[in-house]
């Protein structure tokens, strides 16, 4: 190995030695939890350490984290390179007459450099963020209102994530008409359907890359083409997507595209929107100011968190093809060995073309919200992160069909950069085993077993 080699190796092993260390630590907890024995306990403990005890009422376990649509973890080297801008090299990027200035001015200009160049972008089409939903804002409501003079009409699907959703109800509020696209079983749009909706006043095509919930990859390419082809300009929210899988905005004619730091394992609190030069796209800005970021984003730039966001596109860029190749392998093995021991087991969203790292699983006759308090071991979500909270079926399931009792019944598994194949493992063995036991509880499960027909059931509303 050469010295440079040599070098970037050892950089990456004490950056990550810590996050193995803590992803270890999760593992040894689960597995004494799961034995319930002394001898396991004592095989696997580690060195006691003073400042490790948990505080009154809190639990000594972290669980396994297969969240990663929700938020993935800041990967260390990310970590080492924002250090020095949140010290010493603190100054305002927008500070033209001092050292203090230059510097952080030019490691924010090499971030705006790192993020184009995955995306096959000019750096002056990059505009930082605070995040996707920002940009999502920007790119929406920025341009639709630009062009409201000629144009008030926009088309989106009925999957987006919420923050377009209510962009475009916050528009229509403001007499814009916008067509909420259905999509097909699989997840996927109709490009036909899409097609047949543009209209000479359509401003604005917006049509996320990636599902959050899903994980249902759509044709951007084609998307792109046709609104090109139709003077329509094509807004993508990627923030599932960047850093994961390649993209090229021009290969897919996309005019506008939403990033989010942290979705990349990157940092919370910032992200990017990248706004097309030629041909030109025009938008008004959300919030005055001082004029930062070509006009379109007034605020002073948060220099370590732009370095952040940057260094998390470089990794994601030199790192795309291993990380793709494991996420594929270790959700095929979570897929396959949950539907192999349990049926009635529905995989929503189109498998041939998605994120393979997102699994969304529909269990019958299983609550969602019981099999997620049963899996405490393990971080899971029953959908976005953003409505997760709320006890209603998730949209995007209704969108695509699924049976209401299916989309309460549904949990989303997460599989990223830093996931293992025991981790895999040990949260299939657990969510096989708490799936048999409640069920066993469900007299609904007794009655399929029996061969009834669910939906054939008249059922006497009290």
């Amino acid at each position: 190995l050469s010295m440079s080699s040599l070098t970037a190796l050892t950089a990456i092993h004490r950056g990550c030695r810590s996050l193995l260390l803590m992803r270890q630590s999760a593992l040894r907890c689960n597995w004494q939890r799961l034995l319930g024995t002394e001898a396991a306990a004592a095989a696997t403990a580690a060195p006691a350490s003073t400042d490790s005890t948990p505080a009154a009422g809190e639990s000594p376990f972290r669980p396994l984290y297969l969240d990663l649509q929700a938020t993935t973890p800041l990967d260390p080297r990310v970590l080492d390179a924002m250090l020095p801008y949140c010290t010493g090299l603190f100054g305002n990027p927008h500070s033209r007459s001092h050292a203090y200035g230059w510097e952080t001015e030019t490691a924010v200009e090499k971030a705006r450099a790192q993020v184009a160049q995955l995306i096959g972008a000019d750096p002056k089409e990059i505009v930082f963020t605070s995040g996707a939903t920002e940009s999502n804002n920007i790119a929406i409501k920025g341009v639709a209102r630009f062009y409201k003079s000629r144009k008030r009409h926009l088309i989106t699907s009925q999957t987006e994530h919420k923050c377009v959703l209510d962009s475009c109800r916050a528009l229509e509020s403001e007499g814009f008409e916008v067509t909420y696209l259905p999509v097909k079983p699989s997840g996927l749009l109709d490009l036909a359907s899409l097609e047949s909706a543009i209209r000479p006043d359509t401003a604005l095509v917006s049509v996320m890359t990636v599902n959050n919930e899903i994980g249902v990859r759509q044709p951007v390419e084609k998307i792109g083409a046709l609104c090109r082809s139709r003077g329509v300009f094509f807004h993508t929210d990627a923030a599932q997507a960047v850093g994961k899988m390649p993209i090229d905005v021009n290969a897919a004619c996309i005019d506008l595209m939403s990033i989010s730091g942290h979705k990349l394992y990157g940092p919370k609190g910032v992200g990017a929107i990248y706004v097309r030069r030629r041909p030109r796209v025009r938008l008004e800005p959300l919030q005055s100011g001082g004029g930062q970021e070509r006009g379109m984003r007034s605020g002073t730039v948060p220099s370590f968190l732009a370095v952040g966001l940057g260094a998390a596109c470089q990794l994601a860029g030199q790192e795309m093809a291993f990380d793709a190749e494991r996420v594929d392998r270790l959700s095929q093995r979570l897929i396959d060995r949950i539907v192999s021991q349990l049926s009635h087991v529905v995989v929503n969203g189109d498998r041939d073309s998605c994120y393979p790292g997102c699994v969304n699983l529909s269990f019958a006759c299983v609550e969602g919200e019981s099999l997620l308090m049963a899996l405490k071991d393990v971080a899971l979500s029953s959908g976005s992160a953003c409505t997760s909270a709320s006890l209603e079926p998730s949209y995007v399931l209704r969108a695509i069909g699924a049976d209401e009792d299916l989309a309460h019944s549904s949990i989303r598994f997460g599989i990223g950069r830093f996931t293992t194949e025991a981790e895999v493992d040990y949260t299939v063995d657990l969510c096989v085993r708490q799936v048999r036991r409640l069920r066993e509880l469900s007299p609904l499960w007794e009655m399929v077993q029996e061969g009834v027909d669910l939906k054939s059931i008249q059922w006497t509303q009290h």
